[in-house]
């Protein structure tokens, strides 16, 4: 899946403006004569789960990242000469770098191309000859409405007010409700969760969506929709019943289980022990690999780069651009919960001579060991060891989107009848020998959450989803850090948090070309 390209559809800078259909010199293949057959709709899928890839990994900010600054585990970081676009996202401040008015430009764009080419393929499902196998079109069409569901999901909780397309348009629309876009997300969702097959998940193809990942993500946006909007069910489509049932239907059928030891669950906490990318506990993920360039391969992860120590390497942790782990998060573990060393660098803890400190902005001594850059035992970047000539673009480690931990939690926490037990065996392989139960409430779910998820682009939403002034107030605050190595205060306001509702800044950009029908967030 990773290295197949499909021509790209191309929208304009704006979202909607006037565009035509454009084809990469990859193919000669138009609308004219494709869409004819089951290969051709495998080729069009392969091109929505590229699209997907771009807009995750491979174009703009990525949104891992940027859903972990904007939470209380990770400063903006940087290095201590850059600009503070990172800051502005941090302290939900456009003051902090005024001249950043197109921070999410790219983002923005890709993923509205990404969402163009799942509109198209969906569009053409009746006319393509699914041949001697039928059931294929269901699978197809099942897999490329979770992308789309995925893409929508991902922008409507980031900005909050997005134009909402269902089919392949170039009109210039006005934001939808937000209602609207979750409405078709759980359409979308309940439909392949329906439609795709019951199959194991050691028989699946590692990358591609399973009915047990449309199902899992079906509970995350429950929970978020329910909990950020306030409302009692999923835009009038899933009921709280009906979103435990998929969660249990994972837990009974998928196959897919914890792993015996955290760590094995990262690259860079377990190195020789890694369990790889295809572990039973990866309920979805989105695929990397590192042959990204310059010249319009962007199957790498361009965000990993972000979590790595600030321009310094040191065996198996690979150098990058410095966005730090706020030190609360390492006092926030029991020192016998294993999940903590697995989780953070830490610069005095592992003895690591870190030498940058100077280059370095919001210094703390952590950073990210579950997404962290890698280094073999000479110290060369593992993308140069494996043959790629750039090493930031083209690191590969996998994004994890859904873990069979998080199924537990989100099981346990709508009210399954075996909330303890799922709640103990999270708990249990964290804390092995030490382990002892604690009851199943609200609040220990939410901490287990924390401590469990954190530094892997979910902590930001399980704060937003327990309302606005819940997650402003646990990110203010007023933090000592190191700028360039000197001792500088940190300071995040609760009150900027609350006027933007916690969501971030719509491109300029776009605004500008929709001749002001988009309109910007408040506070941005």
């Amino acid at each position: 899946m990773k290295n197949t390209y499909l021509y790209i559809f191309c929208l304009s800078l704006l979202t909607l403006g006037s565009c035509s259909l454009e084809t990469e010199p990859l193919t000669q293949q138009t609308e004219g004569n494709f869409y004819k057959d089951a290969a051709d709709a495998y080729t069009a899928l392969v091109g929505c789960y590229d699209g997907m890839q771009v807009a995750t990994g491979g174009a703009g900010k990525g949104v891992p990242v940027v859903t972990e600054i904007m939470s209380d585990d990770c400063f903006g970081g940087t290095g201590n000469s850059d600009k503070y676009d990172y800051a502005a996202i941090d302290e939900f401040d456009i003051s902090r770098a005024p001249a950043e008015v197109d921070m999410f430009n790219d983002n923005w764009i890709a993923y509205y191309k990404a969402l163009y080419r799942c509109n198209v393929l969906l569009s053409k499902m009746d006319q393509i000859d699914w041949g001697k196998d039928p059931s294929l079109r269901n699978t197809y069409e099942s897999e490329t409405k979770f992308i789309r569901a995925y893409l929508y999901f991902e922008m409507v909780r980031l900005w909050g007010n997005i134009p909402l397309l269902t089919a392949p348009s170039t009109e210039n629309v006005p934001q939808a409700a937000p209602e609207e876009v979750y409405k078709l997300i759980a359409e979308d969702l309940v439909f392949a969760s329906n439609n795709l097959p019951s199959v194991a998940y050691n028989a699946t193809v590692s990358g591609r969506v399973t009915k047990w990942a449309a199902k899992s993500l079906l509970g995350r946006v429950f929970l978020y929709y329910t909990g950020y909007y306030g409302k009692g069910d999923l835009a009038g489509v899933v009921t709280k019943a009906q979103a435990l049932g998929h969660l249990e239907d994972v837990v009974a059928s998928s196959g897919h289980g914890l792993l015996d030891d955290f760590s094995t669950l990262w690259p860079a906490a377990s190195v020789d022990k890694y369990a790889g990318e295809s572990n039973r506990e990866v309920v979805f993920s989105i695929k990397y690999t590192f042959t990204s360039d310059y010249d319009g391969n962007t199957d790498g992860n361009h965000w990993l780069v972000m979590f790595g120590m600030r321009e310094f390497s040191s065996y198996p942790y690979g150098r990058g651009w410095g966005v730090t782990v706020n030190s609360k998060l390492w006092n926030a573990y029991a020192a016998n919960d294993t999940r903590r060393v697995s989780t953070m660098i830490g610069i005095t803890e592992e003895k690591i001579p870190f030498t940058k400190i100077n280059n370095q902005r919001e210094y703390t001594g952590y950073y990210n060991k579950k997404y962290s850059p890698m280094v073999d035992r000479n110290g060369v970047d593992m993308p140069i060891v494996l043959g790629s000539q750039f090493w930031d673009i083209s690191q590969y480690q996998d994004y994890t989107v859904l873990r069979y931990a998080d199924v537990l939690l989100m099981a346990a926490e709508l009210g399954s009848g075996s909330a303890q037990g799922y709640f103990d065996q999270v708990r249990r392989r964290a804390y092995k020998a030490a382990f002892t139960s604690i009851p199943v409430t609200q609040d220990n779910i939410m901490n287990e959450r924390h401590l469990e998820f954190a530094l892997e682009g979910i902590r930001y939403w399980d704060l937003l989803r327990q309302g606005v002034s819940k997650a402003a107030t646990s990110i203010a605050e007023t933090a000592t850090v190191l700028n360039g190595g000197a001792q500088a205060t940190k300071t995040i306001s609760a009150g900027n948090i609350e006027k933007t509702k916690g969501l971030q800044q719509i491109p300029n950009t776009q605004i500008t070309l929709s001749n002001g029908v988009l309109k910007q967030n408040a506070g941005w």
